[in-house]
């Protein structure tokens, strides 16, 4: 392995305790969708599985992929409406918009905090040498990494809003990961990537980048087989295991 110089963080899940709303939003708007879509006679199905389904269809995906890849899962087949589509069931737009309504209504409930772990893992990962960059296709990211006072670890962010601007494909493309390997200045060869969703971990893979680490907080043997999987050279439970992975192989 080449010493590796930088290391680039998704944020929802391994930064921030936020997945899991994410999740809980997600299933608002899809459990919403399905029960339309059995009232239109084309039959019920099952609730939305905010673990299951979450991490296999929806993790790390940007919005609007995320609502395509788990309909054209379950078989439902909506026209994809616009941006400026309301929140609602008849349109892959509107399922997307529901999901952005009710996460933005949880957030305005209440903080969102970090990892216990992170703060002195990225001070560990600093006080190395090491460059660190937080990556989310969230607009919400750069925001609540300031809510929990992570921005100043952080060389560089690249979110949701530029991948937007810059015309950037999600997740499972690498491209996110890879601005944030040029903003650094380091070849993707020498930097290593953090991720807990199953998208991500092959965006790291694909990009060819020097260390692809799946973050596994709840120790799942299937989780861990799954990110191994998907391209993981190594499962990690917690950051700080990872800060002192890549200080030991870095300069």
């Amino acid at each position: 392995m080449s010493a590796l110089r930088a290391v680039v963080f998704d944020t929802d899940g391994v930064l921030l305790d936020s997945a899991r709303l994410h999740a809980a939003a997600w299933k608002t708007a899809f459990d919403s969708c399905l029960d339309a879509w059995a009232a239109s006679g084309n039959g019920r199905q099952p609730p939305f599985d905010a673990d299951r389904e979450y991490r296999q269809w929806v993790d790390g995906k940007p919005r609007l992929d995320g609502a395509r890849s788990f309909l054209n899962y379950r078989g439902i087949d909506l026209p994809t409406g616009g941006p400026d589509s309301a929140p609602g069931d008849e349109e892959i737009w509107a399922v997307a918009a529901r999901k952005e309504t009710e996460f933005v209504l949880t957030l305005e409930a209440g903080t969102v905090e970090a990892f216990t772990d992170v703060a002195p893992a990225l001070a560990r990962l600093r006080a190395h040498g090491v460059c660190c960059a937080a990556v989310s296709a969230s607009r919400h990211a750069r925001p609540l990494l300031g809510s929990a006072s992570l921005l100043g670890y952080f060389d560089t962010v690249v979110d949701g809003t530029d991948a937007a601007k810059l015309g950037l494909a999600g997740k499972p493309d690498p491209a996110l990961f890879l601005e944030a390997a040029v903003r650094l200045g380091v070849d993707a060869g020498r930097c290593a990537v953090v991720e807990d969703a199953l998208a991500g971990v092959e965006a790291g893979r694909r990009g060819h980048f020097g260390l692809v680490i799946g973050l596994d907080r709840a120790m799942s043997p299937a989780t861990a087989r799954a990110l191994r999987e998907r391209g993981a050279d190594l499962v990690a439970a917690e950051l700080l295991t990872v800060a002192d992975l890549v200080c030991g192989a870095g300069p």
